[in-house]
């Protein structure tokens, strides 16, 4: 077990987990769709799809056992755990997607059980069905749950969208924190090369999200929902000034359902350290705050973070400015103390 010494301790935002096996939801349900795991050999399993090869995953991804053995290497204290995005079925019937969320939300409450100091779970939702969304968000909390991870759409819905505020209120009110990840990327059809979905897809989608609740007035709305985007926010901080200038120049267009400037929300929401530059980890320190930016590696995959806490490590910061990046930040916006984590 990794112990705190002099150095900063350091909780991951940014993990994902799969159970090491998972049903048959295809022969289950009827239709396609649904990930399984093909285990074709000792600690590597394949993700397939209705019978076609998704992603190659080890054991690091579904063994709390071999993430701690990692995690001691890496000096990482505490990982949030939340599913692989995929994993959200929010294409599927909502009576569906419940059963798939509450498999996967036991799966991860189970293991936070089990290691309480090394692990924190968010749930998954099914988001296109709001009523049962917020039945399943009260049970995450119930069952020791800090938060919930959603999608940066649901299907045809922006995050602005009226029909999915009535979640939002909830996870205000039940004190749970949002962490957003891009899914089924926009314009997939036209990146069939060079990982663009990945590369391209996954940063404009974050923008589309942080965008979405901001002129949806979500966060005016609810301005005590604690919100995380992934990637560090994607595209939106380097296009912000754009963004504010659309809003200065054409109200008309971008002010219809909230006043407030953009700018105006710098501070009021997180971001993962996920940018892969200390170029762009000082100016979003710089535009949201030091504590607002979290560490986030998007484990075990390899477009995120090999070394976690590297990049804030090696900044020209004090050791105080880089604890908050490495455990301050993520603790306000998971809403707990430190001395909950201690062994």
């Amino acid at each position: 077990m990794c112990q705190v010494t002099s150095r900063n301790f350091t909780v991951d935002i940014h993990t994902h987990i799969l159970p090491e096996h998972i049903p048959n939801f295809r022969e289950k349900f009827g239709y396609g769709g649904f990930i399984t795991l093909d285990h074709h050999k000792s600690c590597s399993a394949r993700m397939m799809k209705d019978g076609e090869f998704f992603r190659e995953v080890e054991d690091n991804c579904w063994s709390p056992e071999a993430r701690m053995k990692e995690c001691g290497h890496h000096h990482v204290d505490v990982q949030v755990l939340s599913t692989v995005p995929v994993m959200f079925s929010y294409w599927a019937k909502p009576k569906d997607t419940l059963e798939v969320a509450q498999f996967l939300n036991d799966h991860i409450a189970e293991i936070c059980d089990r290691y309480p100091t090394r692990f924190v779970g968010l749930g998954t939702l099914p988001m296109q069905a709001p009523d049962l969304a917020i039945e399943e968000l009260r049970r995450c909390k119930e069952i020791g749950l800090k938060g919930v991870q959603i999608g940066t759409h649901i299907n045809d819905w922006n995050l602005d969208a009226p029909e999915l505020f009535p979640i939002f209120e909830a996870c205000q009110d039940l004190d749970m924190a949002i962490f957003v990840h891009p899914w089924d990327m926009m314009a997939k059809e036209k990146m069939t090369k060079y990982w663009l979905p990945w590369l391209v897809g996954m940063p404009a989608e974050s923008s589309l999200a942080i965008c979405s609740m901001i002129f949806g007035g979500v966060f005016e709305r609810l301005p005590k929902l604690r919100v995380a985007f992934a990637h560090g926010g994607g595209s939106f901080p380097a296009t912000l000034a754009r963004v504010q200038h659309g809003f200065d120049v054409r109200p008309d267009l971008c002010a219809v359902d909230n006043p407030i400037a953009p700018k105006a929300y710098m501070g009021k929401f997180w971001l993962d350290s996920l940018v892969h530059d200390p170029q762009m980890l000082e100016y979003i320190v710089g535009l949201v705050g030091e504590n607002r930016v979290a560490l986030g590696t998007d484990y075990p995959f390899p477009l995120g973070e090999l070394q976690p806490g590297k990049l804030i490590n090696g900044m020209p910061w004090s050791e105080e400015r880089k604890g908050k990046l490495l455990h301050g930040a993520a603790l306000e916006w998971l809403g707990m103390d430190l001395s909950h984590l201690l062994p």
